[in-house]
This record gives C-alpha cells, structure tokens and sequence, in this order.
C-alpha cells in the first residue's frame, strides 16, 4: 500500500511529535515527546488489548502484596520502628497515595505501556525520562529479585513443615551476604539460591506465552492470598496481648535508625517497598480494553484495599509477638508459633508462596514493557521492541528481565535489594509528582478524565515532600548505591541512547508515526 504525505502533512506530524529539526548538542537532552503523539502512538499499539478494570487492579494487589507482608513487615519492626511500624504503614500508605493519584492522572492522560519513564520522558525531556527509566529497573527488575529471595524463604519453610523435607541452607540462600556493621559485602559460603531461580525461570516462561494467560493465573493467584490473609488475622486477633504494644515508640539506641521516631521513617523507607506494585497497573496501559477509564480504577482500588489489610496485619503481628522476635526472613511463621495453631502454618506458608509468585509475575511484567517503551524511542536496542508474532508479547525483553532477575535473586541478599528497591521507587515517584504540575501548567486544555483533586500543587507538592523524607531516611549505603546506579546509566546512555534516540530523527519518525497509522507505508515528500 503507497501512501503519499504532503508537506504540510509533515509539518503536522512533525510539529505533533518533533521538530523539523533535530535537536543539537545539550538541547538534545531536553526533548520532549508530545502528549498528542503520545496518545497516538498508544491508539496504535501492537499489543493485544484484552484486560479490564478486574484486571488491572487484581494486577495492582498482586503487586503490592506480597514481600511487605510476609517479610519485610518483621523485620522492619524487630530492626527499625518495634509496634509503630504501623505508623510507618501510614507514612509509606500516604506517600504512595499521593503518588497514586498523580499516576491515575498521568495514566488516563498517556495510556502507554513505559509507566513512569513516559511521563517523565513527555514533560521533563529525554535525559530525564532515561534517568528515570533506567532507575525503574531497581523497581521493578531488583524489586522481583528480592520477592524471589523472600519466595525461597517460605518455600523451604513450607517443604519442611509439610513433607518433612529440609533443603541445605547451601542452596537457598546467596553466596553474597552485606556485614552491617563494617558496610561491606563478603562471601557466606553458600552455593546459590536455587528455589529463587527457578521460581523466576518459570514466571518469566509464562509471561512468554501471553499477557492474558498471565492476567488470568494472576486473578487466581490473588483472590487466594487474599482470603489466607483474612483468615490469618481473624484467626490470631484474639492472641493479641496489650502489653506488646508498650513502649509504642521502644527508645532509641543511638543509631538514627534504631527505634524512637526517627527508626520509625527509617521502616517507612524500608516498608514503602511494600507499596511497590500500584504503579505497574500502567506498564500494561496498552494492554488494556479502556485505559483511561479503568487504569485509574485499577490503581486507586489496589492501594485502598492493601493499606486497609496492612496496617491491621501490623496490628495483629506486634500484638502477639514482641517486636524483636519478628526479625525473621518468615515472620508470620514466628506469628503463628505464639499462637500454637500449628494447623495454620501449612496454610499461611501457602499463601505466602503464592502470594509472592504473584508479585514476581506483575513486577517482571512491568519491567518487560518499560524495556520495551525504552527500546521503541531507541534508547535501548531495537531488537528489545520485538513482538512475538504468535503470543503478541514483548519476547526479547521478556527474556532478558527474567533472566537477569535469576541471577540477583540467586546470589544476592534480601535485605540489599529491598532497600535499593525502596529508594528507586521513591525517586520515580518524586518525578510523577512533579510531571503532574508541569502538564498542568503547560497544557491545560488536554481531556483529563482523572484529575488529582484540590488543584494541581497541593498532593503532587506533598507527595514530593515526603518521598523526598523517605529516601534521605535510608542508609547513607543505599543512597550511594543509587547514584553510583544512575552514574552507571548516564554512561550507557551517552554510549548509546543519546546518538540512537529516535527523537531526534524527525524524516525517519514521520515513516514510523504512518507506518504505525496504515500498516505499511512507501512515501515521498
């Protein structure tokens, strides 16, 4: 099919997308992409457009719950906050509440699969939507790796209590272990943590086969865990001993981040990884039936129902244990221990188990498709946007998310990844925030069919603010890792991205913006 463009309709297209001209040395980096060729593009994707509201939000609570629950919660109290690390769920729930209503914004504005890197790409520029979209690899790529750590935990557990079977420590934990005390990393002599491999082989082969089929054993996998965590709480309230909640606030021990308030904005900072999961409802934007509608849905749903059973699994959890006997990679199975209803263990360990799986499933989905949004502006290799032509899936990115997740989650430690994952995520979240104002400002007069309410500064502002808190609350350690992170991406990007960023290549964007708009296109200007 030959398909004539005019001039005029070039200077359309270009004035849409880009420039007539490319962008020359540091006003390169800070292109930006139009909403309106935003819009277009997602009007056009490639992807199989099947999942709905249900979905989207089952998708949302198969991230977030998960690794906060059922590992992180323990810890954080026995290390951090003792029983106000409910008050640190509250912290962490407001953050990501702000965050999630930016994000709702965002999302029905630009319907596309790249989550955060988009939205940050459209407002700030290119440079900044590769910081952040290299940055979402700790997120999302590192956040499964750590639920594939706490997943070989409760496997183990769950073999010995209900088959008798004990799996050598050897090969389930990681050979690398980080020595708090002295801020350096050394060999423990284990071999590798093989469940947390194979459990990330097989999630990465069913997101191979398709988005629907992965939606749907998620769905499943969901409602499950939920029932087991209702069933857990209404089982141990009336274990609950007063007691264990005085001191609230245990004193603090010299460390910022032992005790008193300061350890516990340490947790929030900790536990905010428990949140981590509302916002990859938008990484499948191009996957679903009616995005703008129903990703704001998905999202505002998810966190509701998950902070509501957070905060009362922190209740029951340093209600029947004291809080120092919680620092235990399965704390619900110390939980379960006090109680004496040893009938619950096989139980809660099974829901734990699937209730990570689902995790692992929504974290690498999302990590594959911002690959995938990288790869389509040129910012990563092309072959990354390859679409599999039988299943209508990411397939190269797919690969390359699950396999470098096997390799974290096999040899590195839970406590590393989860703070690096916190502290990524609240970065990424700061951007969001920002980006909401700036398209305020800059285009009002774009159909907004989800607004943050009580204008645009006040919740963006206060998101800001306290991702901001959050992330100075974690270790000096954490916080240098992630700059030397984003160091290392710069590099990449002015290796590759910077001279392959399809941004700056008006002709050959035109050819893809009607490639995309009819099928096939021979053109002559």
């Amino acid at each position: 099919m030959e398909v004539k463009v005019s001039k005029a309709q070039v200077t359309h297209i270009q004035a849409d997308g880009r420039s007539s001209k490319p962008s020359k040395g540091w006003k390169r980096l800070f292109a930006t992409k139009s909403i309106d060729r935003l819009q277009a593009d997602a009007k056009n994707s490639m992807l199989e457009r099947t999942l709905n509201a249900a979905d989207l939000a089952a998708i949302g609570i198969g991230g977030i719950i998960g690794a906060g629950i059922f590992v992180l919660t323990g810890i954080a109290a026995a290390k951090n906050a003792g029983p106000a690390v409910v008050l640190s769920f509250v912290v962490s729930g407001v953050a990501a509440s702000t965050a999630a209503l930016s994000f709702s914004e965002m999302a029905s504005l630009i319907p596309l699969s790249g989550s955060t890197y988009t939205y940050v790409y459209a407002t700030m520029g290119e440079l900044a939507g590769w910081i952040i979209g290299w940055d979402l690899i700790l997120e999302y790529l590192v956040g499964a790796a750590t639920v594939s750590v706490g997943w070989s935990g409760y496997f183990r557990s769950f073999l010995k209590n209900t088959f008798g079977i004990q799996i050598s420590e050897r090969y389930t934990s990681a050979p690398i272990v980080f020595d708090t005390d002295t801020q350096s990393f050394r060999m423990s002599g284990n071999v590798l943590n093989v469940p947390a491999i194979f459990i990330t082989l097989t999630i990465s082969i069913l997101l191979y086969t398709g988005v629907r089929e992965s939606a749907r054993v998620n769905t499943v996998i969901v409602i499950t865990k939920l029932l087991v965590i209702v069933l857990l709480i209404l089982a141990c309230i009336r274990h609950v001993d007063p007691k264990n909640y005085t001191p609230f606030f245990p004193p603090n021990e010299g460390a910022f981040s032992m005790y008193g308030a300061s350890g516990m904005f340490t947790a929030a900072t900790t536990i905010f990884f428990s949140y981590i999961g509302f916002d990859a409802v938008t990484t499948v934007a191009q996957e679903a039936k009616n995005p703008e509608r129903d990703l704001p849905i998905g999202i505002c749903a998810s966190l509701i129902i998950c902070t509501v059973l957070y905060i009362a699994m922190c209740m029951i959890m340093t209600g029947v244990v004291p809080y120092k006997e919680l620092n235990s990679p399965s704390p619900i199975s110390v939980v379960i221990e006090y109680t004496g209803m040893s009938w619950l263990t096989i139980i809660v360990e099974f829901g734990a188990l699937i209730g990570l799986t689902s995790v692992m499933l929504v974290f690498l989905l999302a990590q594959s498709r911002v690959f995938y949004s990288m790869a389509h502006d040129g910012l990563l290799p092309s072959c990354a946007a390859k679409i599999h032509k039988k299943f209508r899936t990411p397939w190269v990115t797919t690969v390359v998310s699950g396999s470098s997740c096997a390799i974290l989650g096999g040899v590195l430690p839970v406590d590393i990844l989860g703070e690096m994952s916190s502290v990524g995520t609240l970065f990424a979240f700061v951007l969001v925030n920002i980006g909401v104002i700036i398209l305020r400002i800059k285009r009002p007069d774009l159909p907004r069919r989800f607004k943050v309410p009580f204008g645009p500064y006040v919740i963006p502002v206060l998101g800001v603010i306290l991702s901001v808190l959050l992330i100075c609350a974690a270790t000096v350690s954490t916080i240098t890792r992630l700059f030397a992170w984003i160091g290392v991406g710069l590099v990449i990007y002015g290796l590759y991205g910077r001279t392959h960023s399809k941004i700056n290549e008006p002709i050959s964007d035109v050819q893809n913006y009607e490639m995309n708009r009819v099928g096939s296109i021979s053109e002559s200007v």
